[in-house]
């Protein structure tokens, strides 16, 4: 296995000069691959400046925000910066009718003032090492899949115990090259994080889902946060008595901008990316998955909505969960169009046709004694020629699976009243087993009791009725019947698919969708009342879908991708033996360097974009009658008055957003995109739609990552908030 681990690394090698923007690249790597083309391209630091276990570097100050975004520290007091979007589940929480953080904003003007964030972490990396050797020892080609990740858990068990043992850090160790490569990661975990600032979300979030995925762009997408410790320095779970962070490292700010062409790169946190798959699994996404779950997501968000338009404070008990559903709505259009325009599929068939060509050249020139027998899919494989056979006949006999999964998931779990029930499935289980003691009972129900206060706090009955109603529509008649839920075969008996009557029994009949009967029941209960449970009808409608997802449908899922990663580990290895193509590992959610330069793209025939945006755009955006397009009257007067203090660019405008052609995906909001000193230009915050297919194949033309000018940041900061003393905090150069 060792051998393996270098061949990876010689395929680098030889394909180095292949490598253009494209990619997503191993820190702890540059130095071998990528630091004399990225300072070709104009970087002036050294590998060690980027990343480095022996001194300070630049990701001492890169953290990954709550587990889905990325933040960086800007101030040696661990002030840090995101997305408005990343922290816009901490900012609703934190908001009430009365103090509507998400319409108003937030700035504390002191320490003291700092609202904590229950449940926020943030995660810095102390150091990473490849270890595929110690996770592959025992492991042989010969073997069954299930024998194999037997093995491979065993010595990652054993690997991240010793990584840790003596220290206070957390070890995980993250797959590369579907399999074929494996890092460990060390890191240290922050556990009081504070609210210190955020614009109002006609700022934050202006253009709202209109412009989500699109450029132009004119949102102020930023929120701020504090890191704080114990008087050690070390993290600690929240005390009045806790101080903030002292870093390593924080980033400085440039005022300076950036012109077309100019370096830039981006250092964060992507989350998933599937650059290598088959046209099988392309095809998959962009013609079966993508559309049924577009149209169930278009549903639930047409409801949404109308609520949220009603209603201030709909709208606030909303705004993260419509942003959950809407984020990837919009991403999974863009990304089936993406897929199509740039004809992905035939281009993907086209290497498959090379790949078989040189698979069988392969077989022919060494069969049989020099081909090792490798398991993949429940067979044994002699050689690369046979895999993409056995790949059409998995996904064949995957689609309906696959299928049925989505309704259940999109739809039956996308009804909020279904996910909630499902928690109390566990009370259930406890009062029925006779072993159960009565102080488990008690904390199960002060579990539901906490878990309750919080769903109702954010629940509207009138729009899960509607969202119950369309779905339960969705799956009775879209989804093969033989996976449809029991109770969905009572109800077709019962109701003859009158679902106007047959949400409005369920929810009339049930103590679930009234909180006051629910802390009744919870309140009193005692274990021979789980039988009531049981004949809640909204509960049993839950469990229903619950026990077909998890008993019959997830089981035969969870089955057909592990055969599939099986085959695309040996069809990884086999692109990588063949050459001729640049191979970066595909996102993971560890932390990675994406590299370009600031370009604009042609969208379209006659249609070109800019390569920013400036504050004239948020004022022809304007309308005082759409929510999502209305300017705050001391920002429009900032904008008149021409206010912009140091913020403004050299061409006389303030600008508040560029593209450029660094790789993202997922998990880079809120990632710093840096200049070729490493000084902060901005805050990476999406892509452009035209563009999102990037996930699955990369187009240098059209792919390009959105970026919030760091000067428009420190103004709103500045100009808008006159929170100063944050400004005082940072280093910023002129």
């Amino acid at each position: 296995m060792r051998k393996w681990t270098v061949f990876i690394l010689l395929t680098f090698t030889v394909n180095f000069s292949l490598i253009a923007e494209e990619g997503m690249w191993i820190p702890v790597l540059l130095q071998q691959f990528n630091i004399k083309q990225m300072q070709d391209m104009g970087l002036k630091l050294t590998a060690e400046d980027i990343y480095s276990i022996n001194h300070s570097s630049l990701k001492d100050a890169i953290v990954q925000f709550g587990g889905g975004c990325t933040a960086e520290i800007v101030s040696p007091n661990g002030l840090i910066l995101t997305n408005h979007h990343c922290g816009l589940g901490s900012i609703q929480r934190l908001s009430s009718p009365q103090h509507d953080y998400l319409a108003d904003g937030f700035w504390a003007n002191s320490f003291g003032e700092e609202l904590p964030c229950p449940g926020l972490t943030v995660t810095l990396l102390i150091r990473m090492e490849e270890v595929t050797g110690k996770v592959l020892q025992n492991v042989t080609d010969e073997m069954p899949e299930f024998q194999r990740m037997q093995i491979i858990r065993q010595n990652i068990t054993v690997i991240e115990k010793e990584a840790i043992t003596g220290t206070s850090y957390e070890a995980k160790t993250r797959s590369f090259y579907y399999g074929n490569q494996y890092y460990l990661f060390i890191t240290e975990v922050f556990k009081d994080i504070r609210l210190v600032g955020a614009p109002p979300s006609g700022i934050g979030q202006f253009g709202g889902d209109t412009d989500n995925w699109m450029w132009p762009r004119h949102g102020g997408d930023f929120s701020v946060f504090r890191i704080y410790v114990n008087s050690n320095n070390h993290p600690a779970e929240y005390s009045k008595d806790n101080i903030p962070y002292q870093p390593k490292k924080f980033l400085p700010i440039s005022l300076k901008g950036y012109q077309k062409g100019d370096f830039t790169f981006v250092f964060g946190y992507p989350g998933s990316t599937r650059e290598y798959l088959t046209s099988f699994g392309v095809d998959l996404i962009a013609n079966q998955e993508n559309p049924i779950r577009i149209n169930l997501r278009q549903q639930r968000l047409d409801i949404i909505n109308k609520a949220m338009n009603e209603s201030k404070q709909v709208r606030i008990q909303y705004t993260s969960k419509h942003q959950g559903i809407a984020n990837g709505w919009k991403k999974m259009i863009g990304e089936t169009n993406g897929i199509k325009k740039i004809n992905a599929i035939e281009k993907k068939k086209t290497f498959e046709k090379k790949f078989q060509d040189w698979a069988d050249s392969l077989y022919a020139t060494r069969h049989p004694v020099s081909l090792p027998v490798r398991q993949a899919g429940g067979i044994q494989h002699q050689s690369y020629n046979t895999l993409l056979n056995e790949f059409t006949l998995t996904y064949t006999n995957f689609k309906p699976i696959d299928v049925a999964s989505i309704y259940l998931t999109e739809a039956g779990m996308g009804i909020e009243i279904v996910r909630f029930a499902d928690g109390f499935a566990e009370l259930v289980k406890k009062s029925k087993d006779k072993k159960t003691k009565p102080e488990d009972i008690s904390k199960s129900l002060q579990k539901l009791k906490s878990t309750a206060r919080g769903f109702y706090k954010d629940y509207q009955l009138a729009i899960d009725r509607q969202v119950f109603e369309a779905m339960l529509k969705e799956m009775m008649e879209k989804m093969d019947a033989k996976f449809l839920p029991k109770v969905c075969q009572e109800i077709e008996k019962k109701y003859h698919r009158n679902y106007t009557l047959i949400t409005k029994n369920y929810f009339d009949h049930s103590f679930l969708s009234d909180s006051a009967k629910l802390f009744r029941f919870l309140s009193t209960y005692k274990v021979s009342k789980f039988k009531k449970l049981e004949k809640d009808l909204l509960y049993n409608f839950s469990e229903s879908i619950y026990i077909r997802y998890t008993k019959d449908v997830n089981p035969q899922t969870r089955k057909f991708n592990s055969e599939i990663d099986s085959l695309q580990r040996i069809y990884m290895a086999g692109q990588m033996e063949m050459g001729k193509r640049r191979f970066y590992p595909d996102a993971n959610s560890t932390l990675r360097i994406a590299y370009g330069n600031v370009d604009g793209f042609r969208a379209a025939d006659a249609v070109s974009y800019n390569y920013f945006t400036t504050s004239k755009g948020i004022l022809e955006k304007e309308d005082p009658t759409i929510y999502d397009y209305t300017v705050h009257p001391k920002l429009k007067k900032l904008f008149t008055d021409r206010d912009f203090g140091s913020y403004g660019d050299k061409d006389g405008s303030l600008h508040i957003a560029f593209t450029a052609t660094n790789h993202t995906t997922g998990g880079n909001s809120g990632s710093p995109v840096l200049d070729a000193n490493g000084y902060l230009l901005g805050l990476n915050f999406d892509r452009n739609w035209e563009g999102t297919m990037s996930d699955l194949m990369y187009d240098p033309d059209l792919c390009r990552n959105i970026t919030l000018d760091i000067r428009y940041c420190l103004f709103i900061i500045d100009k808008f908030a006159g929170a100063q003393r944050l400004i005082n905090e940072m280093k910023i150069i002129n």
